[in-house]
């Protein structure tokens, strides 16, 4: 059984309590708080018949320390991390499943903040290695505000074999890197797909890079010769996600429809 975590922040602890109050044992609130949000909080935790602990913000502050805690804890026994059955299932949801793959990425802020962006896009499930990589704990919980509870979140124990697993299943695979040839506006990202996210500062390991059936890259007008990795995600996602929806690149057409000011 997973050990218990401690989830801090309101927009997390609600998050939880919405959508995996099963897993939620207790909930812990400074005493001294008595603002709307909090009292949200509080009904929807009597209502789940959650235990409800009202305590003095210096214990919490103790048992946080250093965190942003918002006045609020939250004990928490996650679900075990899904495994490659969790994958299976995830596919055969969609006709044109959208997933994506993390190669190493070991800071926690950055898997957060993914997941917060893979859940906005629709994603079918996100993919790590088991080992080297950042596995989903309080702080990751409370940057991706929901959606560590809510897109599947799979650990792999060989990812190269769990990509060509996902090849032998009909999905292509396309990398991102910046050295790569082909933009990523002019890849077909309607069918089924799996996007690749190297780790943060090294990129796609050299076997990834090599199991991938295009890489690309993302063209920048500016000086920046790279982006944080949920940046770029969010970036590859929702070009995904645009061209997923029948959308046209921008005519110039459409400026045609702008009034005249004279």
């Amino acid at each position: 059984m997973p050990t218990a975590d401690l989830i801090f922040g309101i927009h997390a602890v609600l998050s939880a309590l919405r959508n995996d109050p099963a897993h939620v044992q207790e909930v812990r609130i400074d005493r001294k708080r008595q603002d709307r949000r909090l009292h949200e909080l509080r009904a929807l935790a009597t209502s789940l018949r959650i235990p409800l602990r009202e305590t003095d913000p210096r214990i919490l502050n103790r048992q946080a320390p250093g965190r942003r805690h918002q006045g609020v804890l939250a004990l928490y026994r996650p679900a075990p991390i899904a495994g490659e059955d969790a994958l299976a299932e995830s596919l055969a949801r969609s006709e044109q499943p959208l997933l994506l793959v993390l190669d190493g990425i070991t800071d926690p802020h950055n898997l957060g903040a993914i997941l917060r962006t893979a859940d906005a896009a629709g994603v079918a499930a996100v993919i790590a290695p088991r080992d080297r990589a950042a596995s989903i704990n309080a702080t990751v919980r409370k940057v991706a505000c929901g959606a560590a509870e809510r897109v599947p979140f799979v650990k792999v124990t060989n990812l190269a074999r769990a990509l060509r697993d996902l090849r032998e299943k009909g999905l292509w695979l396309i990398g991102t890197d910046d050295s790569a040839t082909h933009p990523l506006y002019d890849l077909d990202l309607t069918r089924p797909l799996a996007l690749l996210m190297g780790a943060e500062g090294k990129g796609l390991r050299r076997l990834t890079r090599e199991l991938c059936d295009f890489m690309a890259y993302i063209p920048m007008a500016g000086a920046a010769q790279s982006l944080n990795v949920s940046v770029a995600a969010g970036i590859c996602l929702f070009e995904a996600r645009r061209q997923r929806r029948g959308l046209p690149p921008p005519q110039s057409e459409f400026w045609k429809r702008r009034p005249s000011r004279h």
